[in-house]
């Protein structure tokens, strides 16, 4: 959930991509061979060690800023890359941050397009998700049933591809565009 200028925009999330420090695709990989000879992690990706629900918001090709939930225990870095979203609540909000978009489920359906219609850029890095008033992730409705979640490979990065960590909704038209 968050909260712009007092108004709630809501969405569900409905398809995740996990990356872990040992594998080379998450940005945490150079800073965690760094840690394992003793050396605190520096950059951008040491909010990948801090604390879990914490978010990482980083940008991407120089054109869009991403959201992440850091996931691991302190001091293991890994998160979880909020890749899509299903808008709930604050629709015309949404529309109005992204004026371009004919369809509501166009609005959130990527990674940098979600973190545009939620107003989810660098001021959030390393924001404490589970005490924040601005930006939270709430439990909500009923729980998704096991055989509704549909693993495979991640997209868009270029190594460790294989590792069936991306994860989405069964049938749900909001996913972004490989299903």
């Amino acid at each position: 959930m968050r909260k712009l200028d007092g108004e709630l925009l809501v969405a569900r999330i409905v398809e995740t991509e996990a990356y872990h420090g040992d594998e080379p695709a998450c940005h945490a990989f150079a800073n965690l061979q760094r840690v394992r000879r003793g050396e605190a992690p520096r950059g951008r990706s040491a909010v990948l060690f801090g604390e879990p629900g914490t978010a990482y918001v980083y940008f991407n090709y120089g054109m869009y800023w991403l959201f992440n939930v850091v996931t691991e225990s302190v001091g293991t870095p890994g998160a979880v890359l909020i890749r899509a979203v299903e808008p709930i609540q604050g629709i015309e909000r949404m529309r109005s941050l992204r004026p371009s978009v004919r369809r509501d489920r166009d609005l959130g359906n990527g990674p940098g397009k979600l973190a545009l219609a939620l107003q989810i850029g660098p001021d959030f890095n390393a924001h404490p998700l589970h005490t924040s008033k601005d930006l939270y992730l709430a439990r909500s409705g009923p729980p998704v049933p096991r055989r509704d979640i549909v693993a495979g490979p991640r997209i868009g990065i270029s190594k460790a591809q294989d590792l069936p960590w991306r994860f989405h909704l069964r049938g749900n038209e909001f996913v972004s565009g490989t299903r």
